[in-house]
């Protein structure tokens, strides 16, 4: 290109790029690209003349040179498709009449703030250092599937896609951020992003973290974030995040958190949340609202769930879920009914598994109860002639959970029988061979089977007495088989 072919705003650009100096086209330091449309020659660059300057602009020895400009409105396309760029690119509060064209480009870094943008097509790019497009508007899809960025990615405060009835009819259907299979090599901030449609990070790997804390990922009625077999180095953070739509995590590897603290989901009839098959370190959940929408969580590893009574939705699958500890520690009779919310039906590992959760933080108490309502919950799948003995076990000593019932029964039973043969003794079987009677020895021998004080043999007994010590016989036998069944079961759960 000659260089009397460019305009005044074009040929200030030219001169600076050699030394790496910024031009700044606005006419207050605050101003953004929003409104870039009807900017002046004076500020109007075009983007062949930005390409030509990258490819095999002028350069100055012992100078580095290098592309930064701001408020500047840049018409046509520039198409980089393929190029690679030793040179910085830097742009701040620009307007963009078309989206730049990166397709499988080598860049050292790409830096876009403050801009407006129709969208912007980057697959299989490479960046050396990062890629920003921070506080940007970006109207059309941005497209990095396959990119590979040694350092970190920055989407802080971007604004990307329209609302529903908003957007072009051709991209109505396309994802608005698409990250898919990519490779960061450290951080994706994404704080505070908007993103009107689905966000898909499949397959992606990022070497560090991945921040959407207050983030808005906004698909009712849709996925607002596909994130399937993702891999991160440490965390995955979505505090205080607006999440509209379904979130897929589905086969996720994350080791440190994935922090949803005062996150709120929103998918009514359909699953708010999907993370099966994954595993993860802690995943965090506090103080959430109640989940509108379905959880998912079955077949996942998890080291901690922190994750309160009342976060829980009515519809639920956990099958297969495996977690640690339980956070906040809470009585079991706040976390049982979750379990009964579960799609399924009734699953004993999902009782096993709380009750061994109580177990790790030493609350033995906690985990009798989850057991006896396992059973209990268990009782109820049963055709109604075999509850019977379930119901004696349970009134009896709580399916073993419970012995001191069984002490209880028996120091009943032995009372009334105290009492009604001490004020009507029984006649000996044999008169003058006979032991001395004793009431509460003569009700022991009738209970308990295994024991024998000569009494029982000795002495019998008349009348509705006699219908009285067949009732503490077969109460004796009862009770002792009901409690040699429940310690028995106990004792295989040790």
């Amino acid at each position: 290109m000659e260089i009397n072919e460019l305009t005044p705003a074009e040929r200030r650009v030219w001169d600076a790029f050699p030394r790496g100096e910024g031009v700044d086209f606005r006419t207050d330091p605050d101003e953004t690209g929003e409104g870039g449309e009807s900017w002046g020659p004076e500020r109007t660059l075009r983007a062949d003349v930005l390409a030509e300057l990258l490819l095999n602009g002028p350069r100055i020895v012992g100078q580095v040179p290098g592309l930064n400009i701001r408020g500047a409105r840049i018409t046509g396309k520039l198409n980089l498709r393929y190029a690679v760029i030793e040179h910085p690119i830097r742009v701040r509060a620009c307007w963009f009449e078309r989206k730049p064209l990166l397709f499988g480009a080598q860049l050292r870094t790409f830096v876009v703030n403050d801009s407006t943008l129709p969208g912007l097509t980057a697959n299989s790019v490479r960046v050396d250092v990062w890629l920003k497009l921070s506080c940007c508007r970006i109207t059309g899809p941005v497209r990095l599937s396959g990119a590979r960025i040694a350092g970190g990615l920055f989407l802080r405060r971007a604004v990307i896609g329209t609302p529903p009835g908003e957007g072009a009819p051709e991209e109505a259907q396309e994802p608005p951020l698409q990250i898919n299979h990519a490779d960061i090599g450290t951080d994706v901030i994404a704080m505070e992003l908007t993103v009107h449609g689905q966000t898909r990070i499949n397959g992606t790997t990022v070497g560090g973290q991945i921040n959407l804390d207050d983030a808005r990922l906004l698909a009712p009625g849709g996925t607002a974030l596909h994130a399937e077999t993702l891999t991160v180095g440490t965390d995955v953070r979505a505090m205080r995040a607006q999440l509209h739509g379904r979130i897929n995590l589905t086969g996720s590897r994350i080791p440190g958190q994935l922090n949803l603290a005062y996150a709120r989901f929103v998918n009514p009839g359909g699953v708010a949340l999907r993370a099966s098959s994954c595993t993860i370190g802690e995943v965090w959940l506090r103080s959430c609202e109640t989940i509108q929408g379905g959880v998912n969580l079955r077949r996942s590893q998890f080291d901690l769930l922190h994750m309160p009574p009342e976060t829980w939705p009515q519809q639920i699958r956990i099958d297969g879920l495996t977690y640690r500890t339980l956070a906040p520690h809470l009585p079991a009779e706040e976390r049982l009914p979750a379990l009964e919310r579960e799609e399924s039906g009734y699953l004993p590992y999902a009782y096993e598994q709380l009750a061994a959760a109580y177990r790790t933080v030493g609350d033995e108490a906690a985990a009798r109860t989850v057991q006896l309502a396992k059973l209990r919950r268990h009782r109820r799948t049963l055709p109604r002639h075999t509850r019977l003995w379930g119901l004696l076990q349970d009134g009896t000593v709580g399916y073993g959970f419970r012995p001191l019932r069984a002490a209880g029964w028996l120091l009943a039973l032995l009372l009334t029988g105290t009492i009604a043969y001490t004020l009507a003794p029984p006649r000996p079987l044999k008169a003058g061979e006979a032991p001395d009677f004793n009431a509460v020895f003569y009700t022991i021998d009738l209970m308990l089977p295994i024991i024998g004080f000569g009494q029982e043999s000795a002495y019998a007994p008349s009348g509705w007495y006699q219908w009285l010590s067949y009732l503490l016989i077969v109460t004796g036998w009862i009770l002792a088989t009901t409690t040699a069944a429940g310690v028995s079961r106990s004792l295989r759960r040790q």
